[in-house]
C-alpha cells in the first residue's frame, strides 16, 4: 500500500531558536578559545621573557634571607630598583617561596596568580547572577588577562593575583552573612591576609564596620596583628622594618608612581597644587562611599563592590605610592555593570577603566613629550575619572530618592546606621540578592529605610 504524502505545509519543521537566543551560545563558543589562548600566552610566555622590571627576584631574595636567618631589610632603598616593602607578617606568609629555588618559586607564584585570577572572575560571575556556562566568564577572562594590570602582574611576578582572589572572597563571604557557617570569620580571615601583605586593604574594614559584622571586623584586624607578632621573634633584626622601610613608605618616589603626589614629584609641580587634587579626590571618595550606604542592605553587592573599588582607588590616588597594575583590584566594581544600578553604567567610568587598565602605550615617536605625559599620567587620570563618576552618580541617585520623599540627609543616615540590625530573610540572604543582580528599586530602598 502506498503511503499518503503530506503537503509541505503539513510537514513538521524543528523550531529554530531566534538569533537573540543563539547569541549567548555563539559568544560563549567564540570567547573560550580567545580566553584560553590569551591565558596561556600571559602565564606561559610573558613572565619568562626578559624585562628590566623584576619584582620577584627582590621578593625571593628577601624571603630567602628570612628563611635562612639573615637580616631581611638590608638592601639600598635609595635606588630605583624594586624594593622589598613587606612587613614581618607579610614576609612570614610569603616565606614558603624562600624555601624553594628562585626558578621554582617564580613558577609557583605565576601559577598561583593565574589560577587565583581565574577563580576570582568565576566568583564575580556568580555574584552578579550569571551562569559559568554562559559568556560572561570566558569574555571576562579574555579581557582581564589582556589588561596592563594582569600582564604586568604576571610579567613582574608579584602577588596581586592572589590578593585579588582574597578581595573577592572577602566580598562574597561578607555578603553571605549567616547563609554560610563561619562566613564572618572567613571573610575577616581573607581580608586580614590581604592586609598583612598589602596594608592598603585596611580601608575595607569600613565595610564590616558599617554593617556591624563584628566577627569579620575583629578577625580582619587580628590576623595581621597576629601574623606580625608571630613573625617578629622569627626574623633577624625585625626592627629594621620600622627604622628603614616605614620611613621609606612615607616618602613620595618620583618614578613609576601614579598617585597624585607621585605625578607631582615626577613633574615638579608646585607644592600647593598636589594637596588640592588630593582633597578633591578624598572628597569625591567620601561622597560616593557615604552615599552608597543607603544601598548596603537593599543592593548589597552593588554597595560592597562599588565601595571597595572607590575606597581602594582613593588610596591609590591619595597615598604616597600608587602603581597602575593595582587597578586589577577594581574588578568587583567593574562587575557591577551587570546590576540594575551601577556607576559603571556611565561612559566616563569606562574611559577611566581604559586609561588605567588598557595595555596600550601612549608613548609616541612623533609627539614625544605629549606621549610621555599621557603614558605616565593615564593611571592617575583613569582613577580620577572613576572616583568622580562614582561621586556624581551617587549624588544623582540620592537626589532621586529625595524627590520621592525619602529623607537622605546626614542626620537620617546617622539614625539609619545606629538603628537595630535587621535579621529578616532579605538581610541574611545578602549574597542571594546579589546574585540576582541586586533588586534595588527605589521603592524597595525607601520601604527598607522607612523605619529611620
Amino acid at each position: 500500500m502506498t503511503g499518503t504524502r503530506l503537503p509541505d505545509s503539513a510537514t513538521p519543521h524543528p523550531v529554530r531558536p531566534s538569533a537573540a537566543a543563539r547569541a549567548p551560545r555563539i559568544l560563549t563558543r567564540a570567547a573560550w578559545p580567545l580566553a584560553v589562548l590569551t591565558m596561556i600566552h600571559r602565564i606561559v610566555i610573558t613572565p619568562y621573557n626578559n624585562h628590566p622590571t623584576d619584582d620577584f627576584s627582590t621578593v625571593w631574595a628577601a624571603v630567602h634571607r628570612f628563611v635562612t636567618g639573615v637580616a631581611v631589610y638590608t638592601e639600598d632603598y635609595s635606588g630605583d630598583d624594586p624594593h622589598y616593602l613587606y612587613s614581618p607578617g607579610g614576609t612570614l606568609l610569603l616565606s614558603p617561596l624562600g624555601a624553594l629555588s628562585q626558578e621554582a618559586g617564580r613558577a609557583l607564584l605565576i601559577a598561583a596568580d593565574g589560577i587565583a585570577i581565574v577563580v576570582a572572575l568565576a566568583l564575580l560571575t556568580v555574584l552578579v547572577g550569571r551562569r559559568l556556562s554562559g559568556p560572561v566568564w570566558p569574555v571576562s577572562l579574555f579581557l582581564v588577562f589582556a589588561t596592563e594590570s594582569v600582564t604586568n602582574t604576571l610579567l613582574f611576578t608579584n602577588v596581586n593575583g592572589v590578593l585579588l582572589l582574597l578581595e573577592v572572597l572577602f566580598l562574597a563571604l561578607l555578603l553571605a552573612r549567616d547563609r554560610i557557617r563561619w562566613s564572618g570569620v572567613l571573610a575577616g580571615l581573607a581580608l586580614g591576609l590581604a592586609i598583612t601583605v598589602k596594608p592598603q586593604f585596611a580601608v575595607l574594614l569600613f565595610l564590616p564596620l558599617v554593617r556591624r559584622q563584628w566577627a569579620t571586623l575583629g578577625t580582619g584586624i587580628a590576623v595581621p596583628v597576629l601574623a606580625n607578632v608571630i613573625a617578629w621573634p622569627l626574623m633577624t633584626r625585625p626592627g629594621d622594618y620600622l627604622d628603614i622601610v616605614a620611613p621609606y613608605l612615607g616618602e613620595v618616589r618620583d618614578y613609576a608612581n601614579s598617585s597624585i603626589s607621585g605625578v607631582g614629584a615626577h613633574y615638579g609641580l608646585p607644592a600647593g597644587i598636589v594637596p588640592v587634587f588630593q582633597i578633591i579626590a578624598a572628597v569625591a571618595v567620601a561622597v560616593a562611599v557615604l552615599g552608597l550606604l543607603w544601598w548596603r542592605e537593599s543592593a548589597p553587592f552593588l554597595w560592597a563592590a562599588t565601595s571597595t573599588g572607590v575606597l581602594l582607588t582613593g588610596v591609590f590616588l591619595v597615598s604616597t605610592l600608587g602603581q597602575m597594575y593595582y587597578s586589577m583590584m577594581l574588578l568587583p566594581m567593574i562587575f557591577t555593570v551587570f546590576c540594575s544600578r551601577s556607576v559603571m553604567h556611565n561612559a566616563v567610568a569606562w574611559a577611566g577603566v581604559f586609561c588605567c587598565m588598557a595595555p596600550d602605550s601612549w608613548t609616541s615617536d612623533r609627539w614625544e613629550s605629549v606621549g610621555r605625559v599621557l603614558e605616565y599620567t593615564r593611571g592617575t587620570v583613569g582613577w580620577g575619572l572613576l572616583v568622580l563618576t562614582a561621586a556624581v552618580a551617587v549624588v544623582v541617585w540620592l537626589r532621586q530618592l529625595r524627590a520621592s520623599g525619602m529623607p537622605v540627609g546626614p542626620a537620617a543616615l546617622v539614625r539609619d546606621l545606629l538603628s537595630p540590625v535587621r535579621t529578616t530573610v532579605g538581610n541574611t540572604a545578602s549574597a542571594e540578592s546579589a546574585t540576582t543582580g541586586d533588586r534595588d528599586s527605589d521603592t524597595t530602598t525607601a520601604r527598607h529605610r522607612h523605619h529611620g
